[in-house]
């Protein structure tokens, strides 16, 4: 059986290279395997769970590189033993090609040899299964490589200052004056705002304190006007005074 393919990475090559020499990545990436344990700086064994057609084993094996040119290829080879199901034995030479700082070309020409029980399922069954098997070896390589959700940050971007809006008065000169407007005529309406200059006001000449909306009653005016140049409310509290203190005496 021969079987030759390409698959683009989207990593650098150093790291592509890094993760083809891993254990946990690779045990991860194999479809159906176990184990993988390294057993020198260019030599692994793993056992791996296969199904073909109707027909499962387990396959422990070894496995050798050689030709080792890091990070730009080698060749692994190995044997594994499945018992009752046969044998298979073969090589690979893998390729890095650097197309850039973010993305690598890994190639492969496969060439492997079945035997035992597995030899008599044909080669039509044999081949579709490897192909399969390759495909999902290098989407679950793949994807290990992919950088996790949220680790890198997305570029800050300054925030843009918030617009402001400027009016222009276009009304009269604003005149210093007194905290509170003064309106010569009691019915007139009140004026727009208590913080304004004395003269002219949307309800007449300002003179008076506590402006006061047209048509007020009578009883209130009672309550917000003067008398002999104090407010109603002072006479009135003066008054409750002088009663309180004549019921404390009368009851001394």
């Amino acid at each position: 059986m021969e079987m030759t393919g390409e698959r683009r990475i989207a990593a650098p090559r150093q790291r592509v290279w890094e993760a083809l020499n891993d254990p946990a990545v690779l045990q991860a990436a194999i479809p159906g395997c176990e184990t993988v344990e390294r057993t020198g700086d260019d030599s692994f064994q793993a056992r791996v769970a296969v199904k073909l057609g109707p027909m499962s084993a387990r396959f422990g094996g070894k496995v050798q590189l050689s030709n080792i040119n890091p990070p730009v290829s080698y060749t692994i080879s190995g044997e594994g033993q499945g018992g009752a199901m046969g044998f298979a034995k073969g090589g690979a030479d893998v390729a890095l090609d650097e197309l850039g700082p973010e993305e690598t070309l890994l190639r492969y020409a496969v060439k492997a040899q079945v035997g035992g029980k597995m030899a008599q399922l044909g080669a039509r069954l044999i081949d579709s299964t490897a192909k399969s098997m390759a495909d999902q070896f290098f989407d679950r390589f793949a994807a290990q490589l992919q950088p996790a959700p949220g680790v890198e940050a997305a570029p800050t971007q300054e925030a843009a200052p918030m617009s402001q809006t400027s009016t222009t008065y276009t009304g009269p000169t604003p005149q210093a004056a007194p905290d509170t407007e003064y309106l010569r005529d009691a019915d007139a309406p009140g004026p727009v705002t208590q913080h304004a200059a004395e003269g002219m006001s949307p309800g007449g000449e300002v003179h008076r304190p506590n402006p006061r909306p047209a048509g007020m009653g009578l009883p209130l005016r009672l309550l917000t006007g003067d008398f002999m140049g104090f407010p109603v409310q002072v006479w009135f509290g003066l008054a409750v005074m002088v009663v309180i203190l004549f019921l404390i005496f009368l009851r001394g």
